[in-house]
């Protein structure tokens, strides 16, 4: 919920350019703990040489889109114009789409927001940007995980009206499209 005091920010999409992906970066690791935002690598905890390069390859190889050969498309997330985070859209291979049988055109997302930018309802209108988006590109189905601990996760995918299923691994949320 939005404080009464503070205007909803506009929230907007920005395509990861290079000048984009540094500004990214330093969101990154100065407002996210590097478990949000990247795998476990490294030996060292935390935000390390590993998760610094592979965010810049992430973000660089889903540049090509949904139809590359990443099969995925990253945004920045802005926030009256400062970028607050990123959210992606993820083509789901064959086989793994998700606890429910009924999944055809399935697409995947995953956010993350820097934390000065959480409770705003940037995330809400991000996920609805992204769910625009998703049926824009023929998916039928958009599915996100996260996990059962992560209470502010599946609060915001239930906000932005995700239907949830949990086993004792993993939460998975499905909005339907179109």
């Amino acid at each position: 919920m939005l404080p009464s005091n503070e205007p909803a920010p506009v929230v907007a999409l920005v395509d990861v350019t290079d000048a984009v992906l540094e500004r990214l970066l330093a969101v990154a690791l100065h407002e996210a703990d590097a478990d949000e935002v990247t795998p476990p690598l490294g030996t060292a905890a935390g935000w390390n040489t590993e998760r610094i390069s592979w965010f810049r390859d992430f973000h660089r190889a889903a540049a090509a889109g949904l139809d590359g050969p990443a099969r995925q498309k990253t945004w920045a997330i802005t926030a009256d114009g400062e970028l607050a985070g990123s959210i992606r859209l993820l083509r789901v291979p064959a086989g793994r789409a998700g606890t429910f049988p009924q999944d055809g055109g399935t697409l995947e997302t995953g956010i993350w927001l820097g934390r000065s930018f959480r409770g705003r309802g940037i995330g809400r209108e991000a996920l609805r940007l992204v769910k625009a988006e998703a049926a824009a590109s023929g998916a039928d189905l958009l599915k996100a995980e996260t996990t059962p601990g992560n209470l502010a996760a599946q609060a915001l995918l239930r906000s932005a009206g995700a239907e949830l299923a949990a086993d004792a691994r993993r939460v998975t949320a499905r909005f339907m499209l179109g």
